[in-house]
């Protein structure tokens, strides 16, 4: 804070000087511009020269009190009684921002006054639009004033804190008294509608503080979640100051450093997003994280890139701000909106009593005398499902005895065991974790939890933050044993209820990303803080090694099903291997769901939910039938083809035609489709006549491994650019590819099956004109010459091209030596399937099968390639020429 009172020197503004020009300048406009540039460039230099933010704000609320008084004198307004010219909201509070609008409220006694005065107000309004001044503005006589406030909330509020500055007093007066609270809005009525306001406004921006591109004046705990304290507190209690508050006993001290120190954050990182922007921008955009990272000294590290370290430490003062605002809302509603309820009290013992479903301390000295008190409190919340939630006063005892939770504390078996028995609790599980994250007690007791608080991954992939993602990671294994997650998480539900201890899942919850930010493998390293929290609450060694192994290869089975082909036979048996038994599949299955519904709502669609049922069945069928047995590949392919046979015939065809059909077509395909299929290909291709068209179909998926995905079947000639062409044309039709298979007939024609969702992730349906326009345009599009491919020239949205990286590939042979593996990750952006297909294209690769995975802003996919001879790309030379080229394609293409 600056030692000395902040003021703008007479250098940049004299105020003397600038009324006395101004009244003899012809043309005000001018000058006035000259002045806020002046004034405005200096007020930035003190900003990045850290002159205390709030000087700043002020000086800037003074500086445009003495611009709108110097405008203001420039008009006759004859009788001054008449009118007068008043500040409302921020500006009001003498609070202005670079670019902060100017509410300004021009009263007037009566409707002649406004007859008589209209032109000159309209001409200084005016005045102030072409000075380029951000004007909020409404012009009254007092009697409508009264009747707006009466009926709006957010105005009575705006004239509470108004101030006049230039006219009649009176005018202001007589408002201040019409709206005092024994006229309108009482304390409960106004409570209430803030409230209801303030729950309005967190739902609008996400109902979190961890949101990717955060409001720091509207997110919640941003400066509106400040300012709810304070208006609450002035209509209340008619108090000017927060400060005050501290004499009513309804504010610590320490709470109002905490409120103190967090506004001045969020002014600096506001008046930083004004000045960098040129306009009023309250929103952390991308595109601004990077740059006000550097503008408040954050480099980049092995760990973590500067703008994550950050905002991880802007997070943590928007949950700060959060936490508080909770507690002391929940204290005006007790206080304002509940104080007189009839009052139903029962002790739980001597340290807890419920007061009207809540729980409190029955002495302030509860957490002093006895800290395990601390935990004991969620463990009864838990335990209790009557008892909805803790009183204001007893949190906030919780928040201000944090500091009892030490190393004793931790290593301490009676509080090793409550923590356990929380996570033991049939009731409302992740909502005690969440509460004792709230109030400060789960990152004091889990230290390595306290680190990743507020810890944020710089993309579009992790919406959350790492503690708010694990918050959500147990909060979706507890919906799991809800009835109404049955239909949506089918196999979850059942699993769930039959772990033998099914708080080791949350255990393995609340580890598995414990170690992200520290550089290296995070699944490696959070083996090393599980196994320290299994061996301090004393889990045997058979649930520790569970639990560890569970932090270890959390993502694998998601890794597997989106990235390996699990058709494969030797897939399923080399995960089954890892796996080992039924049980840790259970609790392997159980996590990744959750995992993936707790890292982007948008990630779970019906495919990815179909790869998972369909990995999790095929490894319990090998680890039924015995992982010393292995599956015959030769015997899987005939019984496929046996089954399709026998539906074929009965359809009316012969062995010799269905042959006829299957041509020289290679084992994979009858290794990969399922019977169903094969019997709708071979009837719709025996039915095809005409060979220069080809035959496309679509069809609903049947098949439970891809339940809710639109199946589309090609059946055509030949061709290299046909997977360029075909990743085109599903683009142009908002379709998104999810899996591609690839067969060649060996008689000169392909057979392709795509299955595809569109851009809200849901299948096609049974749209008759829909699926008919989409088998028109494949047909046409197909039949473009093999030398041009129509690419998408949409242009890479915004968010897209902020977290443009370079290409990374890279390409084996796969361990069976029939054929190679691509791997392709990238950011997103259009056209892209199509532009590898034209690699593809350039060096004679054959595609076999494709595996399509878009996280967030990039994609991670998996091309399951040959030579034009059907065999593996070995040769090193061209096996990165190949991938030089596909990098240089996209990376060249992201910047569009």
């Amino acid at each position: 804070m600056s030692e000395q009172p902040f003021s703008i020197p007479a250098t940049v503004f004299d105020p003397e000087l600038f009324t006395q020009a101004l009244k003899s300048a012809k043309s005000p406009i001018p000058l006035l511009k000259k002045n806020i540039e002046r004034t405005t460039d200096f007020l930035h230099q003190q900003y990045q020269q850290g002159v205390y933010i709030r000087e700043l704000i002020w000086a800037r609320a003074s500086f445009i009190d003495q611009l709108l008084k110097a405008c203001w004198q420039r008009f006759d307004w004859g009788d001054q009684h008449n009118i007068s010219l008043i500040a409302v909201g921020g500006y009001g509070r003498g609070e202005l921002h670079p670019h902060s609008d100017i509410d300004l409220l021009i009263l007037l006694k009566d409707e002649p006054a406004v007859t008589e005065l209209q032109q000159h107000i309209s001409d200084f309004i005016t005045l102030l639009w072409d000075i380029n001044l951000d004007i909020g503005h409404s012009v009254r006589i007092i009697d409508e004033c009264l009747q707006e406030a009466e009926k709006d909330i957010t105005v009575v509020t705006n004239l509470m804190e108004s101030r006049i500055l230039c006219g009649e007093a009176q005018l202001h007066n007589t408002i201040m008294t019409g709206i005092s609270t024994d006229k309108l809005w009482n304390s409960q009525q106004f409570f209430r509608a803030k409230w209801d306001e303030q729950i309005a406004r967190h739902q609008k921006h996400g109902n979190s503080e961890y949101v990717l591109e955060a409001n720091v004046k509207n997110s919640p705990g941003g400066l509106r979640d400040i300012q709810m304290i304070s208006w609450i507190a002035k209509r209340h209690f008619s108090i000017n100051k927060i400060e005050e508050l501290t004499e009513k006993g309804f504010l610590s001290t320490e709470e109002l450093d905490i409120l103190n120190r967090g506004m001045d954050f969020m002014w600096r990182m506001r008046y930083a997003l004004h000045m960098i922007t040129g306009r009023e921008e309250d929103r952390l955009l991308f595109d601004h994280q990077r740059t006000l990272a550097k503008m408040f000294g954050y480099d980049d590290d092995d760990a973590k890139m500067a703008v994550e370290r950050f905002m991880q430490y802007y997070y943590r003062w928007a949950l700060s701000l959060g936490e508080l605002n909770d507690v002391l809302m929940q204290h005006f509603d007790e206080t304002i909106l509940r104080a007189a309820e009839a009052e139903n009290i029962y002790k739980i013992n001597s340290r807890f009593q419920v007061r009207n479903g809540h729980i409190e301390v029955t002495d302030d000295n509860v957490f002093e005398n006895n800290p395990s008190a601390l935990l004991e409190i969620f463990e009864l919340m838990a335990q209790n499902p009557d008892i909805d939630g803790a009183r204001a006063s007893t949190i906030r005892l919780i928040r201000l005895s944090r500091h009892l939770i030490d190393d004793n504390f931790r290593s301490d078996p009676r509080n090793t065991r409550a923590f356990i028995e929380i996570l033991r609790s049939p009731h409302k599980v992740a909502l005690q974790l969440r509460r004792m994250l709230r109030f400060g007690v789960l990152g004091k007791y889990l230290p390595e939890f306290g680190k990743i608080i507020g810890q944020m991954q710089h993309d579009l992939f992790h919406i959350y933050s790492v503690d708010a993602h694990i918050m959500e990671v147990v909060k979706n294994m507890r919906r799991f044993h809800y009835e109404e997650s049955q239909k949506k998480y089918p196999v979850a539900a059942r699993v769930v209820k039959r772990l033998p201890k099914v708080e080791l899942l949350y255990i393995a919850g609340l580890y598995h990303d414990i170690a992200k930010g520290r550089g290296g493998d995070h699944s490696t390293l959070g083996i090393i803080d599980a196994r320290h929290f299994c061996e301090r609450h004393q889990l045997g060694k058979h649930d520790a090694n569970l639990v560890c192994w569970l932090v270890e290869h959390h993502l694998l089975m998601s890794s597997v099903a989106q990235r390996k082909d699990i058709s494969d036979p030797d897939v399923i048996v080399e995960f089954a291997q890892v796996v080992a038994d039924q049980t840790r599949l259970d609790y392997i299955y159980a996590l990744t769901v959750a995992d993936i519904n707790a890292t982007n709502p948008n990630l779970w669609n019906s495919w990815r939910a179909s790869l998972l049922r369909q990995l999790y069945a095929e490894t319990k069928r090998v680890l039924r039938r015995g992982l010393e047995k292995p599956i015959d590949k030769a015997d899987w392919i005939r019984d496929t083809q046996n089954a399709a046979i026998e539906q074929l015939e009965n359809l009316g065809f012969t062995e010799d035609e269905i042959h006829e059909v299957w041509g020289k077509t290679g084992e994979d395909y009858f290794l990969r489709e399922k019977v169903n299929d094969i019997v709708w290909h071979t009837e719709a291709i025996s039915q095809h006549n005409d060979t220069d068209t080809p035959c496309v179909l679509l069809k609903e998926s049947s098949d439970l491994d891809f339940e809710g995905a639109t199946q589309i079947f090609i059946h055509a000639r030949h061709q290299d650019t046909l997977f360029a062409l075909l990743a085109s044309g599903l683009e142009q039709l908002d379709l998104n590819i999810q899996d591609a298979r690839i067969y060649n007939s060996g008689t000169g024609f392909t057979l392709d099956t795509f299955y595809v969702l569109d851009n809200n992730g849901q299948p096609i349906g049974d749209d008759s004109n829909r699926i008919e326009q989409i088998k028109t345009f494949l047909i046409e599009h197909i039949k473009q010459t093999t030398d041009y491919i129509d690419f998408m020239q949409r242009r890479t949205p915004r968010k897209m091209r902020l977290f443009s990286v370079p290409t990374r590939t890279t390409l084996v042979t796969d361990s069976s030596g029939t054929h190679s593996i691509l791997e392709v990750i990238t950011p997103d952006r259009p056209g892209l399937l199509a532009h590898i297909g034209k690699i593809f294209f350039d060096y004679n690769i054959q595609l076999q099968n494709a595996k399509i995975a878009t996280l967030g802003e990039r994609v991670e996919d998996v091309f399951f390639i040959t030579d034009q001879h059907q065999q593996p790309i070995e040769d090193p030379t061209l096996c990165a020429a190949i991938q030089a080229a596909i990098c240089k394609e996209l990376d060249e293409k992201a910047a569009a």
